[in-house]
């Protein structure tokens, strides 16, 4: 079992850092220990869980399926989950029931990641649970990382993280909302010699697929039943869906603006929805610009050839050599 902490979603070399709860739960053995995984969470840096990989998974080529929970709120983290298994168990998926997660209840979810977690030898999961912060943050560097950016850094270091675990990999099916080919082809040029198929609602067509969403959906929704606000006062849980047109959701981000600091941090200050309430009710900061200096020189002039001097032009004395009456003897 390998549980990692990660400060940035920018480079794939991330270094996993001491897991924060590895004194109060050792592993997610069941859907029960999701929550405590959770709530020793301070928030401000993902989250990486990878379930132990059975020896079955390191000497049968398996599946492995990549989705994502919780792309589009205005509210909790986004979490990307992979599941493997070896290919010769493609009928046991279908017969724990992984199918489309959002056409799934969120009991039977429930049930069918309970069912994941009890064929341990025969299925493994992984998640990234993304921060609010860290994906704000991104988003307002001065080089911006797109949420599709943090997505595919997201599902290439698990799909890594997986193969390096010892995971037999084989094919690999991936669920997106952009444009297929493209991330079809970068995926393809990390792992060369895998099969690597990239669709819309893949979660709907390769159970593999729909059991990475399973994964992804029910850590989402435990994580945020666990979030603990960290910010002074009393803040309302009672926040609606997330998503950006719920009305109890919009309602929320309005009474729990800070005119200074803004939001607690569940929210993505990147969302619009956050960025046209924080402009009318935040206090408005200007910052100093500066001066630009009209006869300044470019940089580039100090590393300039001087010009070439003519013989016969006249060059001014200083004065210590006029009032010595001091001349040259010789021309260089």
């Amino acid at each position: 079992m390998n549980e990692k902490n990660e400060n940035t979603t920018e480079n794939d070399n991330r270094e996993g850092e001491k897991n924060l709860c590895e004194d109060v739960i050792n592993g997610i053995a069941c859907r029960e220990d999701l929550y405590q995984f959770f709530e020793h969470n301070d928030h401000s840096i993902n989250r990486i869980h990878f379930s132990e990989v059975s020896q079955i998974c390191k000497d049968k080529p398996c599946q492995l399926g990549v989705d994502e929970a919780g792309r589009g709120p205005v509210l909790g983290p986004m979490v990307y989950g992979i599941s493997y298994a070896p290919l010769s168990q493609k009928q046991l998926l279908v017969d724990l029931g992984c199918a489309d997660s959002k056409s799934l209840t969120e009991k039977k979810r429930d049930e069918i990641f309970d069912d994941i977690c009890k064929h341990k030898d025969s299925i493994g999961w992984a998640i990234e649970v993304i921060s609010p912060n860290v994906i704000a943050n991104n988003m307002y560097r001065r080089t911006k990382i797109s949420l599709n950016e943090i997505s595919m850094i997201s599902a290439t270091n698990l799909i890594r993280e997986a193969i390096e675990a010892g995971v037999n990999v084989a094919e690999i099916y991936v669920d997106t909302v952009g444009k297929p080919e493209s991330y079809q082809t970068r995926l393809k040029s990390i792992f060369p010699s895998i099969k690597i198929i990239v669709a819309k609602k893949a979660d709907a067509t390769y159970p593999i697929v729909s059991a990475a969403s399973i994964c992804a959906k029910v850590s989402r929704d435990h994580a945020i039943r666990a979030w603990r606000f960290r910010e002074d006062g009393y803040i309302e849980t009672e926040y609606g869906s997330g998503y950006p047109n719920d009305p109890v959701t919009k309602n929320w981000l309005s009474m729990n603006v800070d005119q200074v600091f803004g939001f607690p941090q569940l929210v993505r200050f990147s969302w619009s929805t956050a960025e046209q309430i924080l402009e009318s009710k935040a206090l408005t900061v200007e910052w100093e610009e500066t001066e630009e200096t009209s006869n300044e020189q470019k940089i580039l002039k100090f590393f300039a050839k001087s010009p070439t001097k003519s013989s016969n032009v006249h060059t001014k004395k200083h004065p210590f050599f006029t009032e010595r009456c001091l001349s040259n003897t010789t021309v260089l």
